[in-house]
């Protein structure tokens, strides 16, 4: 699953809470200094791939009268445009290799920063972060469906893509997060 910007202050508050209830993790600071780091690397990570997908997108309308007269699929020219840049914009398509690297960095920021301690090796610290993300990202999934459920079944029905659709299914949503502990 994509991560999208609205994703990156609850990806990094998860992975904080689950490294304060770690039994192996020592936070010696401040959690919002780690908070903080965390959202930087994801915000970093979520902005590379917005340069790419522009890029990509750049080549594609570049290209766009031979698409058109080739009849090809926009689509699939779109993510064979990205993979060729990916490597060029030094970026990790696969969401496996991703987001391990996403846990490395994070880490290694953290560490660095001196901001945790722990009396494990660093790969099951890394292991954890890489959890939390993709339990988040997992359960996204999950309150989405949830709240788009809600929003369906009010009296009055809500325009999808409306101001008053999206706040609601962000009230609704940060409701969700909060009963499931995530905020």
């Amino acid at each position: 699953m994509r991560i999208k910007p609205a994703h990156i202050p609850y990806i990094a508050n998860k992975i904080i809470l689950d490294l304060m209830h770690s039994s192996f993790v020592k936070i010696k600071d401040d959690s919002q200094k780690l908070l903080k780091i965390a959202k930087e690397i994801i915000e970093i990570d979520v902005l590379n791939e917005r340069k790419l997908d522009e890029k990509a997108k750049e080549l594609l309308e570049s290209q766009e009268d031979e698409i058109e007269f080739m009849q090809i699929d926009r689509k699939n020219m779109f993510w064979m445009i990205k993979k060729k840049l990916a490597s060029e914009f030094k970026f990790m398509l696969d969401s496996e290799d991703r987001y391990n690297n996403l846990s490395h960095k994070i880490l290694e920021n953290l560490v660095e920063e001196d901001l945790i301690n722990y009396n494990v090796s660093e790969n099951r610290v890394k292991n954890l972060i890489f959890s939390s993300i993709i339990s988040y990202l997992k359960e996204y999934e999950n309150l989405e469906d949830l709240v788009y459920e809600k929003i369906s079944n009010y009296k009055r029905k809500l325009i999808p893509g409306s101001e008053e659709y999206e706040l609601i299914f962000e009230k609704l949503y940060q409701e969700e997060l909060r009963k499931k502990g995530l905020l």
